[in-house]
């Protein structure tokens, strides 16, 4: 593939709801455009975009994938982002390449949250959008209502470029309001046919055109306001002024599977997207912190953002990057802006799903790929050492749902760390941490789709197998009650014997742990001895009287006790502490502390009901509500760790994918004792089995 210049890049991502065809419309365009031999279907899994072994057994996309299409002069670089919100990790690395969103729309089932979600996405980033109607064919679907609800909710930006003429339920003839000529596709290629009649309709549509082109300049306003018609070029120069601004959101329609309307569309995104060299200029800081302006230029210093990488241990790292100004070229030596590290580029490729391309170069507004850069992550900067700046990073969101691993073979923790390790590096959405506390490695992401994959992929990749459990809560346990207890320490054997003697006094105080202290009188335990009483103390409140989990709260005092100038010890003095200890917890009155956490929960009007039920429910307490925009509130509420493990998937049904959560750690707090009972139960049996 020829290199192009950036006023002829089309930085596109393919994004809607799962299943409205997205990967299917990427492959009629490539397909269309000679970029791939013969057209790919989803379920024979043999499609250019998703090609990862789990796409191909799922049938659905799981990650962003990059192919380009060159037509008419112009090079699109299709970013094909998943629909399904447990790989949303996606869709947030096509957007943060793109300079326009295409939002896929199923004919059949319409608007759907993974529309709303895209169009969010595309408006927060200040990305031109495009809507694409697709499946037509299919006799349930129904454009013109599909049409009317996009007005209703995304506003009047909403207009009509290409529309179908519908007779006896097929739609085989598109109108192309832009050049105002119809085509008819029921023989496979388009063929020019004259104007159908659609009576007021195409009339009404060619208003709704006129109107949002006369919105975008003052001279063609007044030309409208006149009553003078448009010629074609000023339709289309309007237009494509208004996707740029975002005044207009042009709505496409075809049918991806038979090829109905895609050379409309194709030439219809060569008009109107914006270019990079319009679009894909960007604002980063210098190195004191201060806006630096970045232009679209080949010959200014270069630098890139990483806004995706592949780990694979067959081909080796892989970073996808799209270069904001200059060009990255093999032997460039570039500064990694986190790590302060040189990069040096040992080769650039081109991307067209898992095919490389050697290249010369990558250019200003062009996305590609570069090998084996060990150190650098997604999101990371590469800049010119000369010219260092810092670009925007990729926005993901926080993994809502987590499980505790467990290797199917013993020995093989190492393994599925390390292979866990390079599979978040290759999706941030994943995290993997070791909770040391309840010794269990644990796995978090976006839902229980999303961890399966990461199962699957562990295996395939690493060759480690795991299964996935509820993790443990990692309780605490503190006393209510002052006591003063003796612990005592004798032992008799041949030569040298043992004895320590402590008088200890614990009661309740505010701490993370131990506080520990002394008030011995007139020597009768040596200073000397002190250090061994609270080692042999630290080391007991790891364990609590109740069900193990770690003691807080909890101060010692060493006031009195005795020793033995000869058989006295450290080793005796600690044993002695731990005897103090096990004898005077269970007289302390023992509680079990959970820990509660400050549920942040942004759910639709609709839901608040739901949503604050089941906190309820969830043993929960609602503190309050916050206004949270576009008909949506947000709930803060504690709620017990223990109560909130499938949270994720309650909230994800009951707002169909509208709502979020965020879940933090606040404090402990006495369990209720039927809880505290059934834990303490659980743990005895769980201790009993060892």
């Amino acid at each position: 593939m020829n290199p192009y210049q950036a006023k002829s890049i089309i930085n596109l991502a393919v994004a809607g709801h799962g299943g409205s065809g997205k990967t299917s419309l990427a492959e009629a365009m490539l397909y269309l455009a000679g970029a791939s031999d013969r057209r790919g279907k989803v379920d024979d899994g043999n499609t250019v975009c998703d090609y990862d072994p789990e796409e191909v057994r799922r049938r659905t996309s799981i990650s962003a994938a990059v192919a380009p299409v060159e037509w008419k002069n112009k090079k699109i670089n299709l970013l094909d982002a998943p629909g399904l919100f447990d790989f949303e990790g996606g869709l947030c690395e096509a957007m943060r390449a793109a300079d326009t969103v295409l939002i896929v729309i199923s004919g059949k089932n319409g608007i759907a949250v993974g529309t709303e979600k895209a169009f969010e996405a595309a408006s927060k980033r200040d990305l031109a959008k495009i809507f694409f109607v697709n499946g037509l064919c299919d006799e349930s679907a129904r454009f013109y209502r599909v049409f009317e609800d996009l007005k209703a909710q995304f506003g009047p930006s909403v207009c009509p470029v290409v529309v179908p003429f519908i007779q006896d339920g097929q739609a085989n003839i598109y109108i192309n309001l832009l050049e105002y000529k119809a085509y008819d596709y029921s023989g496979g290629k388009p063929v020019p046919v004259p104007m159908p009649d659609m009576g007021d309709r195409l009339e009404g549509l060619r208003t709704a055109i006129y109107e949002a082109v006369a919105e975008t300049d003052d001279a063609l306003f007044e030309k409208y306001f006149a009553g003078e018609e448009f010629t074609p070029e000023e339709v289309i120069v309007g237009v494509s002024k208004g996707v740029k601004s975002g005044a207009i959101t042009p709505v496409f329609c075809g049918d991806a599977m038979l090829m109905r309307g895609m050379e409309q569309f194709l030439d219809g995104l060569a008009w109107l997207a914006p270019s990079a060299e319009e679009k894909a200029g960007e604002v980063g800081l210098d190195v004191d912190g201060n806006p630096v302006e970045l232009q679209v230029n080949e010959g200014a210093s270069p630098a890139a953002i990483v806004f995706k990488t592949v780990a694979d241990p067959f081909i080796g790292k892989l970073s996808y990057v799209k270069v904001i100004s200059g060009k990255i070229s093999t032997e460039s030596q570039l500064v990694n802006m986190r790590t302060g590290n040189t990069e040096r580029i040992g080769k650039t490729v081109m991307m067209c799903g898992k095919k490389q391309e050697d290249v010369k170069y990558i250019g200003a507004g062009d996305i590609g790929a570069i090998p084996k850069l060990t150190s650098t992550n997604t999101g990371d900067t590469l800049c010119s050492p000369a010219h260092k700046v810092v670009l925007d990073g990729v926005e993901y969101p926080n993994p809502t749902l987590s499980m505790a691993i467990v290797p199917k073979n013993k020995g093989e923790e190492d393994k599925v760390a390390q292979g866990m390790l390079r599979l978040s590096e290759e999706d941030p959405t994943l995290k993997f941490t070791t909770n040391h506390e309840t010794h269990e490695m644990v796995l978090s992401g976006l839902g229980e789709q999303h961890l399966d994959v990461a199962v699957s992929k562990l295996k395939a990749k690493f060759g480690v197998d795991i299964t996935l459990k509820k993790p443990k809560v990692p309780y605490r346990e503190t006393i209510r009650k002052k006591v003063q207890v003796q612990g005592r320490h004798k032992k008799q054997t041949g030569g040298h014997g043992q004895f320590g003697d402590v008088w200890i006094e614990f009661s309740p105080c505010d701490s993370d742990g131990l506080e520990f202290g002394e008030r011995v009188v007139g020597g009768s335990v040596p200073k000397g001895f002190f250090p061994a009483v609270e080692k042999g103390l630290r080391e007991c409140i790891l364990k609590g009287p109740l069900a193990g989990y770690p003691v807080v709260g909890l101060s010692a005092v060493l006031y009195d006790g005795s020793y033995h100038p000869v058989d006295s010890s450290e080793m005796s003095f600690k044993m002695a502490a731990t005897l103090a200890y096990k004898a005077g917890m269970p007289q302390a009155n023992p509680v079990l502390l959970e820990p509660i956490g400050l549920l942040q929960a942004t759910v639709p009007d609709a839901n608040m009901g739901d949503i604050m039920g089941e906190v309820n429910k969830r043993r929960g307490r609602v503190l309050g509500m916050n206004p949270a925009g576009e008909e949506k509130q947000t709930v803060e509420a504690e709620v017990p760790m223990a109560e909130m493990h499938d949270f994720c998937t309650y909230v994800r049904q009951v707002t169909q994918g509208r709502g979020s959560f965020t879940f933090t750690f606040e404090r402990y707090e006495e369990a209720p004792s039927n809880v505290a009972q059934k834990v303490i139960e659980e743990a005895k049996a769980e201790n009993g089995d060892d």
